[in-house]
């Protein structure tokens, strides 16, 4: 268990933790489904749901409950995917998640957004902490882009991009410096480049190119702050405690 844990009432760590309603969790604590570990290593079950407990103590089903501490993953966001709770919207990030994540409160979110037509790293968290850490502009937090674009960039693009001046369209406030490194034609003839920056506006990417005369194909984002897509295959999504207790400080 983990010294200066807060106690909570049974019944809301359960429903809080995404394993059933009040209702529910009340009829698996009267079950005898749910208990507590001891630190001699003893199970005692619980019958009282407003028994006040540590959640790292709490057995369900005899097993340990999943991510007392909160959650903070990586997810490679695919194409075709909405950054949206709304199921209107079409597939949903989050239904490439553990369905019982769905269920938390407070509820996941995704830090960075990308569009439907974009893939690459998302971070999902419930941590509030988190969140303000990533997405407060005064963080400058470095967000990393691999572009494929309809043809080279003009020679202009790269000082536009870094000058701090670059207007978007019905927007009355300059884009910060960016960096945009290039790579290369590829042989179908379009052209592949790296973009760095710190700002996240809407389709920011794609409307810094179209301001300088070049269509954005596809986007991928790889990297995050101090977080990586890696290797991480499409669709999957994987644990990062380490690195969020340090976004955290």
């Amino acid at each position: 268990m983990s010294d200066g844990e807060a106690t909570v009432r049974l019944d809301k760590i359960l429903a809080n933790l995404g394993y059933g309603s009040r209702a529910d969790v009340k009829k698996w604590i009267a079950w005898g489904e749910v208990a507590i570990a001891g630190d001699d290593g003893s199970i005692r079950v619980l019958n009282d749901p407003g028994a006040k407990v540590k959640p790292s103590a709490v057995r369900f089903r005899r097993e340990p409950l999943e991510r007392t501490e909160g959650i903070c993953a990586l997810l490679h966001k695919p194409v075709g995917y909405v950054c949206s709770h709304d199921e209107d919207e079409g597939p949903r990030i989050y239904d490439l998640l553990p369905e019982r994540w769905s269920r938390r409160n407070p509820q996941i979110v995704s830090i960075g957004r990308l569009d439907k037509d974009s893939s690459g790293l998302i971070v999902v968290t419930d941590n509030h902490p988190i969140v303000h850490r990533l997405t407060s502009p005064k963080h400058h937090v470095e967000k990393t882009y691999v572009v494929t674009l309809d043809d080279e960039p003009e020679p202009h693009t790269i000082e536009s991009f870094a000058s701090g001046m670059l207007m978007l369209e019905k927007e009355d406030k300059p884009c910060l410096p960016a960096t945009l490194s290039l790579h290369g034609t590829n042989d179908d003839g379009t052209y592949t480049c790296e973009v760095v920056m710190t700002e996240g506006r809407f389709r920011q990417v794609r409307r810094m190119f179209g301001a300088c005369g070049r269509t954005v194909l596809t986007l991928r984002r790889t990297h995050f702050g101090q977080w990586s897509l890696g290797d991480l295959p499409e669709g999957q999504w994987i644990d990062a405690p380490a690195i969020a207790s340090r976004e955290q400080k």
